[in-house]
């Protein structure tokens, strides 16, 4: 006898086979998907016009070279109109914010590296006269130096700011073809004979102090003043967010505002500020843009923000200018300044001035 096929038997293996086939697509599309990636929202396009093509946003402005920054800064707006043609004439105007190339970035550090201790006693009297020694060694000689304001009896507040223009080091060429820049940073001094000095010479030259009236004023044709404060902290988002015109700022930061990629020179006098700055500069790589230093340093007392023991903080300033060296800086020049007060962390010893000029070169610059 015949067996009787049992109602329903063919819907139920009917649906099986829908559901799997659908969790087959369900996985391919997932797949897809996964390979796909996120796909970026699609950009509006002002009212009257067409639909931007993709990347429209992304590329450079008319007569900008690919990969120059997009970001100028117009510090002091001009009677002149620009002329036709976006601006392009025979010869180009000059500007504060020439683009020179973009340096390459690396990761910032979050502390230097202390070299070891002068001596097995870790004592002041070890550590200070191997710094000593170490400022007053000249690393590199520099053939043609151009020396200003060099400290007189009657003029005992010059400083004597040197700079290395031996050819091998390019600063000289690039004052012969007036593409040199100089960033100033100072702490309401009146003395400018070496920046008016360098503009007069071919340099684009930027001076950086909070007690300028203005916040950018063009001095000269080449010579300009900004109302700003060189930090090694930006300021708190916080704070940042109530003062938008703060005027303190890490060089760096100013680096990237003012579409600026290379310093020939960077001069500092920044009264026992330099300390924490010159760490800065060292811990987010800002040193490769820079062509020759020149730094007024202070040893009366650590310096703001610097602490511990007298012999640890002298190991700190050391270390911090090794990092200098490691980085392919040399000392050019050292000056001892004999007007100034004859101590070394409070303490009249080692025949120490408590302030020292000192010049390094980038032997890597180009």
């Amino acid at each position: 006898m015949a067996r009787e096929r049992l109602p329903g038997r063919g819907c139920c293996a009917l649906r099986r086979c829908l559901l799997a086939a659908a969790l087959l697509l369900g996985l391919r599309l997932c797949a897809e998907l996964r390979r796909a990636g996120p796909q970026p929202p699609a950009l509006s396009s002002p009212p009257g016009q067409g639909p931007r093509p993709p990347g429209s946003h992304l590329q450079p402005a008319p007569g900008q070279r690919r990969g120059a920054s997009r970001r100028q800064v117009t510090y002091v707006r001009s009677g002149r109109r620009a002329p036709a043609g976006g601006g392009r004439s025979g010869t180009p105007e000059p500007g504060c914010c020439a683009l020179r190339g973009r340096p390459r970035r690396k990761g910032p550090r979050w502390q230097i590296d202390l070299q070891p201790w002068a001596g097995p006693a870790r004592s002041l009297d070890e550590e200070a006269l191997r710094f000593l020694r170490y400022i007053s060694t000249i690393q590199i000689a520099c053939d043609h130096m151009s020396t200003d304001s060099l400290a007189t009896a009657s003029s005992p507040t010059k400083k004597p700011w040197s700079v290395c223009l031996d050819d091998r080091f390019g600063l000289v060429h690039q004052i012969r073809i007036k593409q040199c820049r100089l960033y100033s940073l100072g702490l309401g001094s009146d003395d400018t004979q070496f920046e008016v000095g360098m503009a007069n010479n071919g340099c684009e030259v930027h001076r950086f102090d909070p007690s300028v009236k203005s916040a950018h004023v063009l001095e000269s044709e080449r010579l300009w003043y900004h109302r700003l404060s060189i930090d090694w902290r930006d300021p708190h988002p916080a704070v940042a967010a109530q003062k938008p015109y703060s005027n303190t700022r890490k060089l760096g930061t100013i680096l990237n505002e003012f579409g600026h990629h290379k310093i020939d020179v960077l001069k500092a006098d920044l009264e026992s500020a330099e300390w924490k700055v010159l760490e800065n500069l060292i811990l987010e790589d800002v040193l490769e843009q820079i062509g020759q230093l020149i730094f007024e340093i202070h040893l009366h007392w650590p310096g703001f923000e610097v602490s511990g023991s007298d012999s640890s903080v002298v190991r700190f300033w050391y270390s911090l200018l090794k990092e200098l060296e490691l980085q392919d800086f040399r000392l050019f020049h050292s000056y001892k300044d004999l007007s100034k007060p004859q101590l070394f962390l409070k303490k009249d010893i080692f025949n120490a001035s408590s302030c020292y000029t000192l010049g390094w070169v980038n032997t890597r610059w180009k």
